[in-house]
């Protein structure tokens, strides 16, 4: 069980981590600061999320209950 538990709270690391990246990309990205050295040029860390909001938008209600998931699984961690 410990492994489990020190598996899980270091992939709960690992999403922080990533949810920082993310934050400071898109900041950069307003900024005006253009492509940032840790993603590649073509990639917007905007256009992105904005693409991901847009699709669970077009899914409706299914979209609702699988934020509502993701929220709930994200605060139970």
């Amino acid at each position: 069980m410990e492994i489990l538990q020190r598996i899980r709270a270091w992939a709960g690391e690992l999403a922080n981590l990533a949810l920082s990246v993310a934050a400071l990309a898109i900041v950069l990205e307003i900024l005006g600061l253009g492509a940032m050295p840790f993603m590649p040029s073509e990639m917007s860390v905007i256009s992105n999320v904005s693409g991901i909001m847009e699709s669970l938008g077009n899914q409706g209600v299914i979209g609702l209950i699988a934020v509502w998931i993701l929220y709930e699984i994200w605060q139970k961690r």
